[in-house]
């Protein structure tokens, strides 16, 4: 058993996803969260570079003779949720603090992982799990996160590699995406979703719903490969 995946998203109509150059607005950011506190997750999830934005002042690495074992750790005062959970395959992210937006983090990593890491990620209070050996294994971490921390729901809120990753290994369920009036056009901008290995999905709406300053939420159900939805000229 997982939790059930939900993409949650803001782009252009175009689909970009990085606001530089956009016009400004004051409550772009409001409604994001707003819907993101709607769909009432237990744990939010993304990868590396995204995190490390809330990372707090230099990073400041430990260094340890101690060995570690590689097996989910999880600090004291994590508590039940909700989480913030961050792909570092290589054990590279120096966050520097235990919660970011409130929420406490948890970390997954692989078995690659140097102990002076471990060390570090224990001194901050920083919860972690080991899904993969070198390389990060999608399937197993988010099972680890169910049975590990009790997250049932998830929303996935990465970059357009992360995003894509998920969906090309099956593993999201529906997508909510808050549509921005904003044509981008700029080449080369990452997007929602990049790098999906298997090819397009099918989708099923489930609401379009416009909200603050023109900007309308789409949801919709993700179709199994297998649907005959899915298949082209249906």
């Amino acid at each position: 058993m997982r939790p059930r995946v939900i993409l949650h998203m803001m782009s252009s109509i175009d689909g970009r996803i990085t606001p530089e150059g956009w016009p400004a607005s004051a409550d772009r950011e409001e409604v994001y969260e707003a819907v993101h506190r709607e769909l009432d997750a237990d744990a939010w999830l993304v990868g590396r570079r995204t995190m490390a934005e809330f990372s707090q002042g230099a990073p400041r690495s430990a260094s340890t003779d101690r060995l570690y074992p590689r097996q989910t750790w999880k600090a004291p005062a994590a508590g039940m949720g909700p989480y913030a959970v961050c792909l570092d395959r290589s054990g590279r992210l120096h966050l520097n603090r235990d919660r970011v937006n409130g929420d406490a983090v948890i970390a997954i990593l692989t078995r690659a992982v140097d102990d002076d890491h471990l060390a570090e990620l224990q001194r901050d209070g920083i919860s972690y799990l080991f899904a993969g050996a070198a390389e990060l294994d999608l399937v197993y971490a988010i099972r680890a996160l169910r049975a590990e921390f009790g997250i049932e729901r998830l929303l996935l809120e990465g970059g357009g590699a992360t995003n894509g990753a998920f969906l090309g290994a099956d593993l999201v369920d529906e997508i909510s995406l808050l549509v921005l009036p904003i044509a981008d056009g700029e080449p080369d901008r990452p997007t929602t979703l990049d790098g999906n290995p298997l090819g397009a999905r099918g989708l099923a709406l489930i609401a379009a719903t416009p909200v603050a300053r023109d900007i309308v939420h789409l949801r919709y159900h993700v179709l199994p490969r297998n649907d005959p939805a899915t298949t082209a000229g249906d």
